[in-house]
């Protein structure tokens, strides 16, 4: 067995902790450990162990299995070494929440276990993919994104307008400071704190969220995933903000944005006795009102 583990450490004791735990037991299981480059530069790692390990700076379909070790943003990040290559992620939990990073640090051990006997199931979940008119190369190369896309104004207190046309037909313009386009994934990240809704990951729709839009009769929108959507902003500034996920780029406002469902899925690995709604209960406190 072949696995890539990647991680960030942001300097928390936790995630050095995990990420040692982890190798000992990966040692002991006779698998193949390949780290990602500046992940393992920054550990400090018993001789032992060490010796046994591999670096890697990108991924091919030889791996079986990728570890994340952080929160839900280190998965996020991990996703641009996957990409389309189809090897499923598994996160270890050293953030905050863990929506997609749902393997708490005491649990290390006996997901591990019953993960190598195949006792798990595989949840796909769609991307969103962008281009740009004209072309973009800080985002040629990674065009995608597993929680969503967003625009927002740049150096500026004033607001944007964001001409959007779903499958070439207006929609509307939102004058607001941004809009988010999620996926199921990220309906419970970015979007929500905007008001947007809750989508289950097997649902075929991404959600369309203002960012604290001037019309107030500006909801989202949910909308099937294989819409088009394309964008176009306006404001006194002559450049605007675009975010995938992570990672922000500048655009000038004669660029036209085009959002579609990417054509791969990612595949994250989730414990037989793990679902969705239990995640929600957890992640939200759901259930946790004294009056209830």
């Amino acid at each position: 067995m072949k696995i890539a583990v990647y991680g960030k450490s942001h300097g928390r004791d936790a995630t050095k902790e995990a990420f040692n735990v982890l190798l000992k037991l990966l040692s002991d299981a006779n698998v193949n450990v390949y780290v990602e480059a500046d992940f393992l530069d920054q550990q400090n790692i018993s001789e032992n162990l060490i010796s046994n390990i591999k670096k890697f700076t990108a991924l091919d379909t030889s791996f079986d299995l990728v570890i994340s070790i952080g929160g839900d943003g280190t998965i996020l990040r991990a996703i641009t070494f996957v990409r389309d290559l189809g090897i499923p992620i598994v996160g270890i939990n050293t953030g905050r929440l863990g929506f997609l990073a749902t393997i708490q640090t005491t649990e290390i051990k006996a997901a591990l276990a019953q993960i190598f006997k195949g006792n798990y199931k595989i949840s796909e979940r769609s991307l969103l993919s962008v281009t740009t008119a004209p072309d973009n190369e800080a985002i040629s190369e990674t065009n995608f994104a597993l929680n969503e896309i967003a625009v927002s104004r740049k150096n500026t207190t004033s607001m944007i307008t964001v001409v959007t046309h779903l499958n070439h037909e207006y929609l509307t313009s939102y004058w607001a400071d941004g809009l988010i386009l999620s996926t199921p994934t990220g309906s419970t990240g970015y979007s929500l704190s905007c008001g947007g809704p809750v989508i289950t990951p097997d649902a075929n729709n991404f959600v369309i969220t203002p960012i604290a839009p001037h019309n107030l009769s500006a909801r989202p929108l949910v909308i099937p995933d294989h819409t088009e959507i394309t964008l176009k902003v306006d404001g006194r500034e002559d450049h605007f903000l675009m975010s995938l996920d992570s990672r922000i780029v500048t655009l000038p406002n004669t660029a036209t944005v085009t959002v579609r469902k990417a054509g791969f899925a990612i595949k994250m690995v989730e414990l037989l006795d793990e679902t969705f709604l239990d995640t929600l209960r957890k992640k939200l406190l759901w259930g946790e009102d004294r009056r209830n």
